[in-house]
């Protein structure tokens, strides 16, 4: 079933948009779930409770990528899970890896327009994203949306995981620099 006939389910309130959004989306979901937190019941919650936030957010929304859209609320309901665990669980996690990585290329936040700079960050590094070649670009997210480990994404692409790591390490200088043009560093 194509995704604007699963959204015109969700539109009538057809229950059977979850049943048709999870046969064509889950797996994707519940992996993205899975690796960031590592743990396959809370993988199975994050699921159902993105798959529960669809419901209650289409209509009004009307996402133009479902498949996008269930993933970014099942990362969310993720790394939520995550930050609960945080207090007991300190370093060593998969999500605190991948930011201690990707803060060497950010500025810091200690600004009074923390907001306003969140928001020009936000927009200058989803331009430098898609902007950098393919393997590249697809590297970057895995490790820094779905927080894929540089042994799992170089399974994907046939590197080794000190490949990857070189590739990231590259890859963040050049944000950094990019940042540093845009003033936003």
């Amino acid at each position: 079933m194509e995704d604007k006939d699963i959204i015109r389910l969700y539109f009538e309130r057809d229950e059977e948009a979850i049943r048709k959004t999870e046969e064509k989306y889950g797996g994707y979901c519940y992996k993205t779930a899975e690796n960031i937190l590592g743990d396959s019941g809370k993988a199975e919650e994050c699921l159902n409770s993105a798959l529960l936030a669809v419901w209650n957010s289409v209509p009004p929304n009307e996402p133009k990528n479902l498949k996008i859209y269930l993933a970014k609320i099942a990362r969310n309901f993720a790394v939520g899970i995550l930050e609960k665990e945080k207090a007991e669980k300190r370093g060593g996690g998969v999500l605190e890896i991948a930011a201690e990585e990707l803060s060497e290329a950010l500025p810091s936040k200690e600004s009074v327009e923390e907001d306003y700079i969140a928001r020009e960050l936000g927009e200058s590094i989803n331009l430098f994203v898609s902007k950098l070649p393919e393997k590249e670009r697809k590297i970057f997210i895995r490790r820094y949306f779905f927080f894929e480990t540089p042994e799992k994404i170089g399974e994907k692409f046939g590197f080794s995981p000190n490949r990857v790591s070189v590739i990231l390490h590259r890859t963040r200088k050049k944000l950094k620099n990019f940042l540093e043009k845009e003033g936003l560093f």
